[in-house]
Parts: structure tokens; sequence; C-alpha cells
């Protein structure tokens, strides 16, 4: 038996390896403070809860999901992107549900790329990007993300050779691993830039709720032009407290959307029933509640950040996602090597930032996924650990 050669060309995903070897040493007795899964320690709504339960009891919801209309869901989609970011999606034509956004995220790239065309990928970014690319047998030309540049990446620094050959360009903004946002000023430069060399843009937009200090984070389909040249993923995900129901969405360019319907026509059936009348509600109901989380997780960046400062240890400030993205302390090795010797010395576990690509290297990445107190015992290990 032989694997496809393809799987040569990325590795798997750390995070899951990682989860395994963290649940082994708590078996040990070690009590680890794990800062590295993006998975928070917030709940969905009762309401939401509670939707999701009645639905799951009805004995009319266990049928394929293509048994019942998704036209609910897409209505959902589409308005509360009208209200959130004033874009008005057609939903029949512009608007798509996926099983959580990681599901196309994989699918886009079938969608783009035939074998050996390339997609511009920033650098660092989320794995799946590139996986992604792999996968459906495309070459990778990485787009550095800078500290120099608040992490966004320098358009016109991509040859222009390149570009040309380009099919698509991934953007994540409030942004995953470095928390840095652009605004709309970056998206009209993107969009000039991406009909001047044909290229599809696909933004990545998740943690669009998930923002402090006043900052609301903008939609790259807000800006005039956008659905021309692209679409972008979203999910229920962060924004309503729910990992776990795999709820996402993609909007935006019609041909792009008209493709991933004809793929996912084979992949799947659709999403669960009680989960698209669960995020039917949800999307249609009251978004009060993220505004305490989004104190609560401004409060764990603010603790985070105050150690870090005190060590002497660099960061990056956010206004949004809840992570902290922070400088390796001098000395100490890659970041590798940094963040092992911190799981080992005080069983707390960091991201290396070399995970999310060579640019990444001379970083690590801290997930605000628990309550400030454990986030403060944390802090107060790695002190101890490195002075």
């Amino acid at each position: 038996m032989k694997l496809a050669e393809r799987l040569k060309g990325f590795d798997a995903y750390l995070g899951t390896e990682m989860n395994l070897r963290l649940t082994r040493m708590r078996a040990e007795g070690r009590d680890v403070i794990n800062l590295g899964l993006g998975d928070p320690d917030v709940q969905p709504s009762e309401v939401q809860r509670q939707t999701l339960a009645d639905a799951c009891l009805d004995v009319d919801s266990h049928h394929y999901p293509s048994f019942y209309s998704p036209k609910p869901l897409k209505e959902a989609i589409a308005n509360w992107y009208g209200r959130r970011f004033g874009v008005a999606c057609d939903p029949d034509t512009e608007v798509i549900p996926l099983l959580g956004s990681a599901d196309g995220l994989f699918h886009i790239h079938t969608c783009l790329l035939d074998v050996g065309d390339i997609a511009l990928v920033p650098d660092p970014c989320y794995p799946a990007y590139v996986a992604g690319v792999k996968i459906a047998g495309g070459r990778v030309h990485s787009v550095p993300l800078l500290k120099q540049n608040g992490f966004l990446p320098d358009l016109e620094a991509v040859p222009a050779d390149v570009a040309r050959r380009a099919r698509m360009i991934w953007v994540n903004y409030p942004n995953n691993p470095t928390a840095a946002v652009a605004g709309e000023d970056f998206y009209r430069r993107l969009i000039d830039w991406a009909r001047r060399y044909e290229v599809a843009v696909i933004s990545d937009n998740p943690y669009s709720e998930i923002c402090f200090d006043g900052y609301r984070p903008p939609s790259f389909l807000q800006v005039d032009g956008a659905r021309e040249v692209g679409v972008e993923f979203n999910s229920l995900s962060k924004a309503y407290n729910c990992c776990g129901w795999r709820t996402g969405m993609l909007l935006g360019n019609r041909d792009i959307i008209a493709a991933m319907n004809k793929i996912k026509s084979h992949s799947d059936r659709g999403m669960f029933y009680p989960l698209q009348v669960a995020a039917t509600e949800s999307l249609n109901g009251p978004t009060d509640f993220m505004q305490a989380r989004n104190r609560a997780f401004q409060e764990r960046r603010d603790v985070v950040l105050d150690a870090l400062t005190a060590m002497g240890v660099a960061a990056h400030r956010s206004d949004a996602t809840f992570y902290v993205w922070a400088e390796v302390p001098e000395g100490s090795g890659t970041s590798r090597d940094f963040c092992f010797k911190v799981l080992e010395a005080v069983s707390v576990w960091m991201i290396p930032g070399s995970m999310y690509g060579a640019h990444g290297e001379g970083y690590f990445r801290i997930a605000l996924t628990h309550p400030s107190a454990r986030l403060a015992e944390a802090m107060d290990r790695l002190k101890r650990l490195i002075g």
C-alpha cells in the first residue's frame, strides 16, 4: 500500500498531538495549564442550549439534513451580516452554511486551485491554510507578516510575476496567531491589488466579535468591490461561544459560492438539522451577552500583558481575539525550545510561533481561555522560570 505523496507536504496539526500529551501529563498527576488550545471556557447561552435540546428531542429532526430547507439559516446569516456590518448579501446566491468554518477552509482550495497553482498565504498563519493548499495540489507562496508592518501583508512586496500567477490570497483579521487587526483602508488597497492581478481574496473573520476597548472589527465584505474579488468566512464558534457545534458560514462572490455548493453537494449532506435550528435562533437572537464576555477577555488580556511586561517580555497589545502574541525572551533558544522548556519545568503550555510559519519564529502564543486567576497563576510559574 502506498499513501499519497501530498501527505509529505505538511505536518499534522500540533494542537491535536499536544492535547494527547497534556492529557497524559495530567494522568501522571501534573497540574498542567493549557494556554495553547483556542477553545475558551465560555458557554452558549441557556436559550441556545435549550433550542438545540428541543430540536434534538423532536422526532422529526433526524432525517438527512438535505431533507430540510436551508433557507431559514441562510437568511439568518445574511441578516446578521446586514445588521453587524451593513453588508446586503443574497441568501440564495451569496451565502452558504458550513460544518464549521474549517469545513470551508479546506474546500475553498479545491474551488480555486488546479495542481501547481499558487496560493498566497500569510506567514505566520493558521496552519490549515498551508495544509489545504497542499492537499489540493497547489503551491504556497508565503507573504510575511512582520512586526514593523503591524503584522499586515505588504502587498506591493509580492513579486509581480508571482502575483500574476497566483489564484488566491488568504487574509485573516483579527488575526490568529498575532492578534493584529486590519482597517478598511487596508481592505481597499487589497481589493485594488486583487483586481489588478485577478487574484481571489479569501478573508477569514471568525474573531470579529471578540474585541476590546471599544474597537469593532470590520468585515472585508463591507468595503466596495469586495464581492467582485472574494469571499469571507465567519463562524458561530467564537462569536456565539459554541466551538463544538461546528456551525460556520461563507459569504460573498457568487461564482465562488456556487463552486462551494457544487463541491459540498458531494462532500456532505448539510448541517445536522437541530444545529440549523439552534444556529438560526442564535443569529436572530440578542447579542448583549457578548459585552460581558469581551470584558472578561479584556481583563484576562491585561493580566497576561501586565505580567509579561513585568518580566521584561515584549508582547503585542491586542484589540481583538483571545490571544497574546509575545516575543521569546532573549537567550531562550528557538520558540519550540522555549515552549517545551516551560512545559516541562512549570507545566504551562504555550504554542511556539514556529508552528505558524517561518516568520513566527521568535514568538509564542498564549490563549486567554482560562479565568484571570488561573492565567495569573500561569504567569507566576513562568516568572519563576525566567525571572
